[in-house]
């Protein structure tokens, strides 16, 4: 009988499946118990086990490097066995860890670092500041991990970060006998299967589900594990271990950024799928365009903003009656016409270009809305896709069929052992623990933070607020301070850069559009007198380190051009400034004409806003509320539509539970 690994019966016999949510009275003493395991004597005792790690630091120190690498080995072979014995060395491991990293790194953890990490390895959501050192800090508690030999998954938010922390963590890693191994989107399966099959991988979260997809439809029938099992003894030749599989199991995972990855993106789930030509699709969906053109706003149609739906009027449906002669086949139904020419619509009003997606190529290259990256992999769904291209006038391309989707939100809730990192927790700290059961665990700033918040400056129009923006940037530079400025869209950023020419300026945008040398443009953007200007979370995860004498100048100043959906999003983009105890400011300056209010305000308060037209006679406190207010019903809107999938997911483990799928 062929000999069986042990890699090879983990693969074959782990069954991910998530924790099971709890309903009703249990979901609210849950909920009781989530407040008190996040009780701030928490932070007390992770600081006095990280007091202790740094007690032992002169025992390390004395050692010569052959020496400390045996002790490391050691330790590598009690966390193998795991139980009690693993528990007990966890103190003094991680004090030779840290001592490895100081040599080999030439970085020698802080306290607050030593904290994040114990509070990954216990499996919570350490909260972070923007530039504590978080990649470093998963980097001592994947050591950790790495030593069980299991599975262990560090996400992160692109392949940058994925190449650039992988080489980074490697030398440490290598001397603690830990195997890193990294995945990126260019690889192929071979690649794909070698970067798996390390202690520790570096991964996006996209690929990684992506990955976890294929190898469950490379499965087929096999995905039982009792099947698989028995098909290995029976059938020794014909193990699933030859049969492409790139994933070695789930087991531990470590999400940077998690408040992005498990929060913002959960909403969105992954779909695997393959093009099917679809010749009347294809010819509806011009004709449809063509009908949709001829349609007025207000008159046949309604559009619901805050929703992002359109409802045809009577006035709507009787045109469709006549002028849908054209359309073929069952599209020609009263239905599907009526689904056809909303699509058309949706995608008029409420997907533009520079916005939601640009055209590279001459193909339409979706723009991820939370980091201002493009999906290059990405389509719409249910012809949406086609109706985009049909209003850009490109070429159509062939519908995709869906073969296999997962939502973020489950996949990450199949994982044994979770934990992640984020500068901005805290808001979301009930729905981590309700959803992933992940405790938001706050970790001080190693050096106190000087941030100088200035107060919103807010316009009533969209064209003054732009004109401020620009004026501003000039006196800011004037005194030789570097700025960086953040914007929601391509389109935005692209404006702005056009008025600083015209004001004489130069700046370095980075956007979905011009994306190449992104760490380096962030990087540099604490030198003097740099402006730059990023859309959204645009070169989130590299340090902006600040150029010689811009700290005795007043730092980095951040200054936003709009109030995003989420606050958290306002966080992180000012956490940019006033790193490490660095001095530096941020300010927003806003409009009534924002996305934000157009969209989430109520009526009655808008109306007021309306009424009220010169910012002199308007009270200052009448702003800060409808800012807020807007921003908290985006926010809950937001968290509806992740209860709606988290419901979507329920469903579907109890229907395949009762089908006796999956079992």
């Amino acid at each position: 009988m062929t000999l069986i690994t042990p890699s090879q019966i983990y693969r074959q016999v782990r069954q991910p499946h998530p924790a099971p949510l709890f309903k009703g009275l249990d979901a609210k003493v849950h909920q009781l118990v989530g407040t008190a395991h996040r009780r701030p004597s928490i932070v007390g005792r992770l600081r006095a086990q990280a007091e202790a790690v740094d007690a032992l630091a002169p025992d390390w120190i004395e050692l010569g490097d052959h020496e400390l690498h045996e002790k490391l080995m050691g330790f590598r072979e009690r966390f193998r066995r795991g139980g009690k014995d693993a528990q007990t060395q966890l103190i003094p491991a991680l004090a030779a860890i840290r001592e490895a990293a100081d040599r080999k790194l030439g970085l020698r953890p802080f306290l607050v670092q030593i904290m994040g990490a114990l509070a990954l390895h216990h499996g919570w959501l350490p909260e972070m500041a923007t530039g504590e050192g978080k990649t470093l800090t998963a980097g001592l508690a994947a050591v950790l991990a790495g030593w069980s030999r299991l599975p262990c998954h560090i996400v992160t938010v692109n392949d940058y970060l994925v190449e650039r922390d992988s080489d980074w963590m490697r030398p440490l890693c290598t001397f603690c006998g830990v195997r890193v191994g990294a995945v990126t989107a260019s690889m192929g399966i071979p690649d794909r299967r070698k970067g798996y099959s390390a202690d520790v991988t570096y991964v996006t979260s996209k690929e990684l589900l992506a990955d976890f997809l294929r190898d469950r439809l490379r499965l087929g029938s096999l995905t039982n594990p009792t099947r698989r099992l028995l098909r290995t003894w029976l059938r020794p030749r014909g193990t699933v271990g030859d049969d492409g599989l790139v994933l070695r199991g789930l087991h531990t995972a470590i999400v940077d950024e998690a408040d992005s990855v498990l929060i913002d993106e959960a909403v969105t789930p992954l779909i695997i799928s393959q093009p099917r030509p679809n010749p009347y699709l294809v010819g509806a969906v011009t004709t449809a365009k063509q009908i949709a053109d001829n349609l007025v706003r207000g008159t046949d149609y309604r559009v619901d903003s805050r929703f992002r739906e359109i409802e045809l009027t009577s006035a709507g449906r009787e045109s469709l009656a006549i002028n849908c002669d054209t359309l073929e086949g069952l599209w020609r139904g009263e239905g599907r016409r009526e689904e056809l020419i909303r699509q058309a619509l949706v995608a008029r009003e409420f997907f533009l270009r520079d916005k939601q997606y640009i055209i590279s190529d001459g193909r339409i290259v979706i723009v991820d809305e939370f980091t201002g990256r493009q999906m290059a992999q990405r389509t719409w769904r249910q012809g949406l896709h086609q109706a985009i291209e049909a209003k850009e006038n490109l070429p159509l391309s062939d519908p995709s069929e869906t073969i296999a989707r997962l939502s973020f939100q489950r996949f990450f809730r199949c994982f044994a052992r979770l934990s992640g990192m984020t500068g901005t927790a805290r808001e979301a700290a009930g729905e981590f623990w309700q959803i992933y059961r992940l405790r938001v665990v706050p970790i001080p700033t190693n050096r106190p933070c000087v941030r100088k918040h200035w107060p919103d400056a807010v316009f009533a129009t969209a064209a003054s607020k732009w004109l401020a923006v620009a004026d501003e940037i000039v006196r800011l530079h004037a005194t030789g301070r570097p700025i960086l400025v953040g914007t929601r869209n391509v389109d935005a950023s692209e404006k702005l850069a056009l008025l600083l020419a015209e004001r004489h300026l130069e700046c370095r945008v980075l956007n979905a559009v011009r994306h190449q040398d992104e760490a380096v443009i962030v990087a540099q953007a604490g030198q003097a007198g740099c402006i730059t200007i990023a859309t959204n979370m645009a070169g989130r995860g590299t340090d902006i380190k600040l150029g010689p004498g811009v700290a005795a100048n007043g730092g980095l100043h951040v200054l936003a051009t709009e109030r995003h959906e989420s606050g958290r999003v306002d966080r992180q983009l000012f956490g940019r400034a006033a790193r490490q105890g660095d001095p530096g400011s941020c300010q927003a300056l806003v409009s009534q004409e924002d996305e934000l209010l157009t969209r989430h305000l109520p009526g009655p308060l808008a109306s007021v806003l309306r009424r009220v037209q010169t910012s002199a006679g308007r009270p200052r406190w009448l702003d800060v509320t409808a800012f807020k207010i807007a921003q908290n019903r985006a926010q809950a809107l937001a968290y509806k539509q992740r209860q709606s999938v988290l419901a979507s997911d329920t469903w579907l483990d109890e229907s395949l539970s009762f089908a006796g799928l999956g079992m």
